[in-house]
């Protein structure tokens, strides 16, 4: 009986011990956990010469998949955006998001090149008109981020 209720104190300190540290709002997949966490006008600069790197980032969404919340598109400067997609599909942003929203995302920044094909597929999920859809005639190099956790900042 002494194990049990050691056992049960030893969860309670070690879930209330975890909640104080994570970043408040609303959470999704595996939240984000405070500390180092940079700016979005910041991922250029943080990623440098790499082309990939885990980090914490505190940004503006400008845009959400409409479909099913799949993908969001946050702010990095005022002339260019981070397209975020989640971890092994394991989570969904709300797709009503405003735009303006903050969010804290923990992942993995990277520089790629994303096909015309997939740039077509994500404006269609983000129920763009066939006729901006039409005019995605181009690869685009762009930073992507995977998030394993993010949370919308109240």
């Amino acid at each position: 009986m002494k194990k049990i209720i050691l056992s049960l104190i030893f969860c309670a300190v070690a879930t209330l011990g975890f909640a104080q540290d994570a970043v408040e709002g609303q959470s999704f997949g595996e939240g984000v956990r405070k500390g180092n966490i940079v700016p979005a006008t910041e991922v250029n600069s943080k990623l440098g010469t790499a082309t990939k790197a885990d980090m914490k980032v505190e940004g503006e969404v400008v845009n959400v998949c409409k479909k099913k919340g799949c993908f969001m598109i946050v702010k990095i400067s005022d002339k260019e955006t981070m397209f975020v997609k989640f971890k092994d599909y394991g989570f969904f942003m709300p797709k009503d998001m405003p735009a303006g929203t903050k969010v804290v995302i923990d992942g993995f920044a990277e520089r790629k090149v994303t096909s015309v094909d997939d740039l077509q597929h994500y404006a269609r999920d983000a129920k763009k008109s066939e006729e901006e859809i039409a005019k995605i005639t181009e690869p685009k190099k762009e930073i992507v981020f995977e998030a394993k956790g993010a949370v919308i900042v109240k």
